[in-house]
């Protein structure tokens, strides 16, 4: 028998049993990079590949049990928190997390799935605001989220720019903001990485016409993975870029629903050779 070498990497998140979200899908995103994944549920998901209908919360001394005893055994290279279900699940987590300050963080906590993408408790989005973004080494959102993040810390009058909203963020202490979906040149979307000081990339990926479930969930999954192999988020956003669009060219469809990424399309490509 052999002792770990592959990356650990903690996730926390929901129970889809289509696969596409939470952290069924970061087990495989981690597992395409060469990581394993200790995850942790925050709810359960009840969905197809169409829609999510209704999300359960698990219980949250659970939940920090869970990931308080699996932290105590294995050494983790990262950590990656996906959707959570209250207000009582932030402050839990971001007290867990508090302790492991030099493990990267990856913070993707808002799900485009749901109806609300997630941010219909204002109480919630507050938390995450306040307690896990300034501990967050990236924290990943799409612009709309963002704007609707800032409405709760806007004044009226004030400026409403994605610079302004996003320099709030990295002002309270969040390393990166990755925000997804920007305008790219031409017709191209775009996922712009800032840092205290502005601007520090923006790639630009041609729109895929889907309809997808499960590609936010891919891009931070592929970003966790690579920051744990030692990346800076940078050069990991690049990389994970590059595999999340690989991933949507060869999505499936496995039901009447969406399409889902295809998380292991190098090592299938690598089979057919």
């Amino acid at each position: 028998m052999q002792n770990q070498t592959s990356p650990l990497i903690l996730t926390f998140g929901v129970l889809d049993p289509v696969g596409a979200l939470g952290v069924q899908a970061d087990l495989a995103t981690f597992a395409a990079h060469g990581c394993h994944a200790l995850s942790v549920p925050t709810a359960l998901l009840v969905a197809d590949s169409a829609r999510v209908e209704e999300m359960h919360e698990l219980d949250t001394g659970w939940m920090a049990d869970q990931a308080r005893v699996v932290l105590e055994d294995m050494p983790v290279a990262a950590v990656k928190i996906g959707a959570i279900a209250s207000i009582e699940q932030a402050a839990a987590i971001a007290e867990i997390v508090s302790d492991y300050a030099d493990v990267p963080l990856i913070v993707d906590p808002f799900l485009s799935s749901l109806p609300d993408a997630g941010m219909s408790d204002e109480d919630t989005v507050a938390a995450i605001r306040q307690i896990l973004a300034p501990q967050a080494t990236v924290l990943m959102l799409s612009q709309a989220e963002l704007g609707r993040m800032a409405e709760s810390w806007r004044e009226p009058g004030a400026d409403s720019s994605l610079e302004a909203d996003v320099a709030e963020l990295t002002g309270r202490g969040c390393q990166y903001v990755l925000v997804t979906c920007t305008q790219g040149s031409g017709n191209n979307r775009a996922n712009t990485l800032f840092d205290r000081d502005g601007m520090v990339t923006t790639i630009d990926w041609q729109h895929l016409p889907g309809p997808f479930v499960g590609a936010g969930t891919t891009l931070s999954g592929a970003l966790a993975a690579l920051m744990a192999q030692g990346l800076d988020a940078p050069e990991a956003l690049a990389a994970a870029q590059d595999y999340t669009y690989g991933a949507l060219r060869h999505a499936r469809r496995f039901g009447m629903g969406k399409f889902v990424p295809n998380r292991f399309h190098r090592a299938q490509a690598l089979g057919r050779q």
